[in-house]
Order: structure tokens, then C-alpha cells, then sequence
């Protein structure tokens, strides 16, 4: 068949070059999608993920059901800081196998113990006003490892914690819980 410009039947190659062109339009497509996925996977791995808080161990600092941001890059270039509140895989001796939520209280070389209603840390009494209420059980004095971490929920006495479990491998900590995107009457930083 040959192509006539008055021709009002379409040609193959009018046909083919339209194909051609939705092909090339749904592989940009595809391509597109492939990239996004790939992104948000590399910084859900490496940056940052999203994470909800699934008990009560944290109140009253974070409720059940909130939502967070919990940033990941920076402790790849620092250790956690007391005070800070960390993502973890707990120890295999809890034989659990989903992400923790705890505030860092003891570093490596810090001294640890509970008695009194108190947390004392390297022998004195810590100022805890985030907490639900003072710790009801004893802790004998305890010094924590070099590469490993004492950690702690805010709601003292009902938390699986270090209290019960020993002390956190560094290797373990997944990131910090940085932002609270949920509720929205909740929404801001976490201290």
C-alpha cells in the first residue's frame, strides 16, 4: 500500500507510529513508577520511616496509635544521646521480633539503679518530668557495657524495658523518633 496524502483510509506506518508512541509513553511511565519506588525505598532504608506506636509504654510523651517520623542517617555518624527517644530491634533474648520505642537513660560506662521511686543514674537521682509516674519495683546498681544502652518507656511501670530485659546493643537501635505527624492536634516535635 502506498501512502497518498488525499487518502482518507490511515496508513500502516500513520497506524505503527502511533503505537510506537504509546509505547514509548507507557515504558516512560513505567520508569517513573520503578524510580519513585526505588526512592522511597533507598530512604525508608537509610533516612527515614515512618512508625505507630502500638502500646502505652511511652505515655504520656506518645500515645497509643500516634505516628512518627523516625530519622535514621544521623546515627551513622553519632551514638544516641541520653534523653533521646530510639527505634529498636529488642534482644533476641526477648524472643520478640518487632520494633521497640524507648527512651535512651544510661551510655556506655554509666551506672544505673532504681530504688526509692527513682531512677539514679551514676548516683544521682534523675529529673524525670516526662514520665507517667515514678518506677514501683527495684533495680540493683548496674553498669552498662561499652556498645550497648540502658533504655526505658516513660510509662515506668508499664513497660518491657531494660528494667527487665538487660542492656540494648548499639547494633540493634534502627533510628530516632523525631516528629509526630498524628493526630494532627498532636502534631510537632519529640523532646
Amino acid at each position: 500500500m502506498v501512502d497518498h496524502p488525499n487518502s482518507t483510509e490511515p496508513s500502516r506506518s500513520s497506524l505503527g507510529h502511533g503505537f510506537w508512541r504509546r509505547l514509548s509513553s507507557q515504558r516512560e511511565n513505567i520508569q517513573t513508577i520503578l524510580l519513585a519506588v526505588f526512592l522511597a525505598l533507598l530512604i525508608r532504608s537509610f533516612v527515614a520511616e515512618a512508625r505507630y506506636i502500638p502500646s502505652g509504654s511511652m505515655e504520656p510523651t506518645l500515645r497509643i496509635d500516634d505516628r512518627l517520623i523516625v530519622e535514621k542517617l544521623s546515627y551513622e555518624f553519632q551514638q544516641p544521646e541520653r534523653g533521646q527517644v530510639i527505634v529498636f530491634m529488642p534482644p533476641k533474648r526477648t524472643n520478640i521480633d518487632q520494633a521497640f520505642i524507648k527512651r535512651v537513660i544510661g551510655l556506655p560506662g554509666d551506672t544505673i539503679e532504681v530504688n526509692n521511686g527513682k531512677v539514679i543514674l551514676n548516683g544521682a537521682a534523675l529529673n524525670e518530668p516526662y514520665t507517667a509516674a515514678p518506677p514501683a519495683y527495684v533495680l540493683p546498681r548496674q553498669q552498662v557495657p561499652p556498645g550497648h544502652f540502658f533504655v526505658m518507656g516513660d510509662n515506668r511501670n508499664n513497660s518491657f524495658d531494660s528494667h527487665l530485659w538487660g542492656f540494648l546493643p548499639r547494633q540493634n537501635v534502627i533510628g530516632r523518633a523525631v516528629f509526630r505527624f498524628w493526630p494532627l492536634e498532636r502534631v510537632g516535635t519529640i523532646d
